[in-house]
């Protein structure tokens, strides 16, 4: 690269990423002039630095053998030792540290500050570690207190960094797991990934916390600790799914309609990655175990399990009564269907109301069931659905026989998971005054199937629905988008969407504007449905009024005109300017021309405006100019109309 060019970092940074861009994230990274060829297996490596310096040999690229290594299990890249068991701190950087005596001046405590900020990623609550140090910076500039706290601080970061966790590198499709904790001054959290029962540590973060944040209530600390995690780990929140581990209600809050302020921006921010959350377990590495242990927030009670204890009450052989239906009453029609396979389990819910009104639900479970378990479980939350909604009868169809001739005390329940689950069935069909239940073939409750089936069976599908749906949500059986114009927008059905259309461009207040134009109103309106911009482009080429009175598109406001110059140096304009600030030899006025074709210019500085001084401008710059190319046809004077300037020209 030249020397002295400002950019040179940038510009060669973008050659290389032209140079290298079919290798680049397969089998090379590069950042400016630090290259890595990388290869699973042995076999593939030598391939792989072969096509590396097919390139470097086609570009005319050379490399220093001296800082070069060649088949080697790891080696150290962008300052971090890179390995097959994932990344670790610089030996170097760490030594540094330990290395170091008790800081004396202000400069000592800088140095060790900015030795700790190289590795913060390594170290799990950098920011409260620091803390004490950041205290005695804010004395004098040649004195400090080095106090105990300090002292104590000093060594406690000296036998971290002693045992430097090993940091784990995610894979393609990895669920990652995020930890938050908050204190007083600082928020600060660490991202987990789950491998072989075990939790690795793949990113520490802290931040302190300045000014109005140190005030936020407990909870808003927690939604700023996600906020800053997103922000500095956007790579790795962009690319895998997040699940939030905590028992604060951190999904409500910042999901909630009423939301205003930082938390709506907050919420916005965090729209765009595919973020679950869910209650805090039980802690298992080391790593997120000295994390965890110095947790502020107050825990909140276990979640209770989904299959609730069998009634004492009620025996295994103790059937409810089965009344028999009154068809003079009210009737509940309950079709239920639970499957499980290996991406997951689920159930689909089909309740029909005594008028025909039929309610859907698509449940998926978070934990791992039998088919038989999640037969009971679709049985289960059907049972809950129907109660809630008062319903007295009811009459069940499920194509499972094991549940049905169970319910039904035709078969036995041997197994203890079985008979738990026959006992809340029971249970529960003694809350309604008349039930029956029986078996139906699954191609006559293809409908509740198709919905326990609704995860598409590709597992890349899956995952693009899962993404998608996060920007989505449920609020009082109403589905809502995450904006950014709006906290929420209202989706709607075609129909509706068409209403709003109307009323936008034609209505009391519509001024029939154009398609972008008009979807953007409606979402300005706090309206969504997915071919919002289509139906808008289709709603205004068929609008009458449009048609008749609206401006023709690309057409040009005022006639054309022809181009006064047919060829190169026909035509010149001559301009003056001034009077300019004094130069040398008192010359305060310019005189320009310029080629009306090629845009040609000469100008020359002048002391007074005189004609001759024009005539010889001419002379010396125009004409010596056209002895070499053809000759002007004619000179225009700024002020005068084409017929005063044809008239000189033609005297002339």
């Amino acid at each position: 690269m030249p020397f002295g060019l400002k950019n040179a970092g940038a510009t060669y940074q973008r050659l290389v990423n032209h140079l290298f861009a079919p290798l680049i994230g397969s089998t090379m990274e590069v950042y400016v002039d630090d290259m890595l060829v990388k290869s699973r297996t042995a076999d593939q490596h030598i391939p792989n630095l072969s096509a590396t310096f097919t390139i470097l040999k086609q570009y005319k690229m050379r490399l220093n053998p001296t800082k070069c290594a060649f088949g080697v299990a790891s080696g150290k890249f962008l300052g971090f030792m890179i390995s097959q068991r994932g990344i670790e701190a610089n030996p170097e950087k760490i030594q540094a540290i330990l290395d170091m005596t008790i800081p004396k001046t202000v400069k000592d405590i800088q140095s060790l500050t900015g030795r700790v900020a190289a590795l913060t990623r390594f170290i799990s609550k950098a920011t409260d570690r620091c803390a004490s140090f950041f205290k005695a910076l804010k004395g004098t500039k040649r004195n400090i207190t080095w106090t105990a706290e300090c002292e104590t601080a000093f060594s406690e970061l000296k036998e971290y960094m002693g045992r430097a966790p090993l940091l784990s590198t995610p894979e393609h499709g990895d669920i990652l797991v995020i930890y938050l904790s908050v204190s007083a001054s600082a928020v600060r959290s660490v991202l987990i990934r789950l491998k072989d029962n075990a939790e690795h540590p793949v990113h520490y973060v802290s931040k302190a916390l300045q000014d109005a944040e140190v005030r936020y209530p407990d909870v808003e600390k927690l939604a700023f600790a996600l906020v800053v995690s997103a922000r500095r780990l956007r790579p790795y929140f962009q690319a895998h799914t997040i699940h939030v581990l905590t028992n604060q209600p951190l999904r409500q809050v910042l999901q909630k309609p009423e939301t205003s302020g930082r938390l709506v921006k907050w919420a916005i921010e965090l729209g765009e990655f595919d973020i679950h959350y869910k209650p805090r377990p039980a802690m298992r590495g080391q790593a997120v175990a000295d994390f965890l242990s110095e947790f502020t927030e107050p825990q909140a009670p276990a979640a209770t399990q989904l299959i609730t204890e069998p009634n004492p009450s009620l025996s295994q052989d103790q059937t409810p009564t089965k009344n028999t239906l009154d068809l003079t009453q009210p009737l509940w029609t309950l079709f239920v269907d639970g499957s499980s396979n290996a991406q997951g389990c689920g159930a689909g819910i089909v309740l029909v109301s005594p008028d025909k009104v039929a309610l859907e639900y698509a449940l998926r479970f978070k934990f791992q069931a039998s088919n038989n378990e999640a037969e009971y479980e679709a049985l289960l939350a059907g049972l809950r659905l129907a109660k809630e909604m008062d319903a007295r009868q009811i009459q069940i169809f499920s194509d499972s026989q094991l549940v049905v001739h169970q319910v039904n005390q035709e078969f036995t329940a041997k197994d203890a998971s079985m008979t738990a689950y026959l006992q809340h069935a029971r249970h529960l069909l003694a809350t309604f005054h008349a039930h029956s239940i029986r078996q139906v073939r699954r191609s006559e409750n293809s409908h509740a199937d198709a919905l326990a089936r609704t995860k598409p069976a590709d597992p890349a599908e899956a995952r693009r629905v899962r993404h998608r749906s996060a920007h989505y949500l449920v609020i009082n059986g109403s589905l809502y988008k995450r904006g950014f114009s709006l906290p929420y927008l209202r989706c709607l059905t075609p129909e509706e969407g068409h209403y709003v259309l109307r009323e936008i461009h034609e209505g009391i207040c519509g001024n029939h504007s154009g398609a972008r134009s008009l979807a953007h109103k409606a979402i300005r309106q706090g309206y969504f449905w997915p071919s919002l911009h289509t139906d808008a482009q289709a709603f205004t080429q068929k609008c009458d009024k449009c048609q008749r009175f609206a401006n023709i598109p690309q057409l040009p406001a005022e006639p054309l005109t022809a181009m006064v110059s047919p060829w190169p140096f026909a035509q010149w304009g001559l301009d003056l300017i001034g009077p300019m600030p004094e130069g040398k030899g008192q010359v305060k006025y310019a005189v320009v021309a310029v080629d009306y074709f090629t845009k040609w210019a000469e100008a020359e500085a002048l002391a007074t405006i005189t004609a001759a001084r024009i005539e010889s401008f001419v002379w010396q710059n125009i004409d010596s100019l056209m002895l070499r190319l053809p000759s002007p046809s004619s000179v225009q004077w700024p002020g005068r109309s084409r017929e005063q300037n044809y008239q000189e020209d033609s005297q002339d």
